[in-house]
C-alpha cells in the first residue's frame, strides 16, 4: 500500500517580511526559536520537521533547541539565551508548565511574541496555544479504544512521561473521568513515569506486569511509553492477553502492531503541529493573528478554528493494523 502524508491541505500562505525585527542570523528575516521538550523523543523530532517546513514556506530564521531528555531547568536556560539574543518569536512545548512560564513571561516583557504547542504554559505567559486536540478528546479516545479491546472490563495501568507534565496529567484526568462515567468495570491500578525513555518504560511495564498478573491493558500517554510497554508485554509472553494502547508514532510502533503486541496507537500529525505552531508565531508577530481571532490560515494546513486563545489542529485518530501502512511519520 502506498503511504501518504497526514492531513495535507492545498492552501498556501505566502509570508510577508516584518516591518522590523531583532537580531537574526539572516538580516531582514524574522527569527523564531522552536523549543522541544526533549531532543531524544521521536515525537518532537517529527514536530521539528514540521517546524522546518514552515520555516521554508515563510522564509524565516528558525532556531531549534531543547534538552537531551526531559529537563525543565535546561528549557529555562534555552529561553533565557533566546531572550538575550533578541529573537522575534519563541514557540515552546513546556515540560513544566509553571517553571517555563516564568521565563516566557520575561520574554514577553522583552517584546518577544510567544506561542506554545503540544504542552501549554500559563495563559499569561503566551498569546496562543497551538493545540493538537482537546485534553478531553485525547483522554476519551485513549480509554474508549482500550475499552473496545477489553470489553470494558478489567484492570489497566498507565505509563506516563513525568508526573509533573501538565498536558499528560490533563489527559490522565480525562481518562479517569471517562472511566468513572462510562466504564464501571474498569479499574486503574497504577500510574508509572518513564521520563520519556523507552527503556525505562519497558522496565516500568515489566514491573506492572509482575505486580498485577491480572492486568488486561497498559495505556501509554507519552510516545516512548508505547514501544516500551509493547516490548515488556512481548518478553513476558503476554501478547494479546495484555492489550497495549497509547499515544505514539506509526514509525515507532509499526512492527509491534503488525505482530499483534500493540493493538492501537492514537495520535494526530506531529509534523502538522510543529508546522502550525511556527505559522501561528509568525502570524502573531506580523499582526495577522490577534486576540479575538476566530479563524487562522496556517499555510498548507488551510483555515483552522481558533477557540479563545487556542488554535485547534484537529481530532485524534486511531492507527491499527488495518491502516498503519498508510502513514509514514
Amino acid at each position: 500500500m502506498t503511504r501518504k502524508p497526514f492531513l495535507l491541505c492545498a492552501a498556501f500562505l505566502a509570508a510577508l517580511p516584518f516591518a522590523s525585527c531583532k537580531k537574526s542570523e539572516d538580516v531582514g528575516k524574522p527569527s523564531v526559536g522552536f523549543l522541544l521538550k526533549s531532543k531524544g523523543n521521536q515525537y518532537f523530532v517529527a514536530c521539528e520537521a514540521g517546524a522546518q517546513n514552515a520555516a521554508q514556506d515563510l522564509d524565516i530564521d528558525l532556531r531549534v533547541d531543547g534538552p537531551i531528555s526531559a529537563d525543565p531547568a535546561k528549557q529555562n536556560e534555552i529561553v533565557e539565551n533566546w531572550i538575550t539574543d533578541g529573537l522575534d518569536v519563541i514557540v515552546a512545548a513546556c515540560e513544566n508548565k509553571d517553571s517555563l512560564s516564568t521565563a516566557l513571561r520575561k520574554a514577553r516583557e522583552a517584546g518577544i511574541k510567544v506561542v506554545t504547542y503540544d504542552a501549554d504554559a500559563q495563559p499569561d505567559a503566551r498569546s496562543f496555544f497551538a493545540n493538537q486536540a482537546t485534553a478531553q478528546g485525547i483522554g476519551e479516545k485513549l480509554i474508549d479504544t482500550t475499552a473496545e479491546l477489553t470489553g470494558g472490563e478489567g484492570k489497566f495501568a498507565i505509563i506516563t512521561g513525568t508526573l509533573t507534565s501538565a498536558n499528560l496529567n490533563e489527559w490522565i484526568a480525562a481518562i479517569k473521568e471517562r472511566v468513572a462515567e462510562k466504564y464501571p468495570n474498569m479499574q486503574l491500578v497504577d500510574i508509572r513515569p518513564c521520563d520519556d525513555n523507552k527503556d525505562k518504560a519497558q522496565q516500568e511495564a515489566t514491573n506492572l506486569l509482575s505486580a498485577h498478573p491480572d492486568l488486561t491493558a497498559i495505556v501509554a500517554v507519552c510516545s516512548p511509553g508505547v514501544p516500551g510497554a509493547a516490548e515488556a508485554v512481548k518478553q513476558a509472553g503476554k501478547t494479546g492477553a495484555v492489550k497495549v494502547v497509547g499515544l505514539g508514532l506509526p514509525s515507532e510502533n509499526r512492527a509491534y502492531i503488525k505482530d499483534g503486541v500493540t493493538q492501537a496507537i492514537i495520535l494526530w500529525s506531529p509534523e502538522d503541529l510543529g508546522y502550525l505552531a511556527v505559522q501561528a508565531g509568525v502570524a502573531l508577530a506580523k499582526g495577522d493573528l490577534t486576540a479575538g481571532s476566530e479563524k487562522f490560515t496556517a499555510g498548507k494546513l488551510g483555515e483552522l478554528k481558533v477557540e479563545g486563545d487556542s488554535i485547534i489542529l484537529g481530532k485524534p485518530m486511531a492507527f491499527t493494523e488495518e491502516n498503519i501502512d498508510e502513514y509514514d511519520f
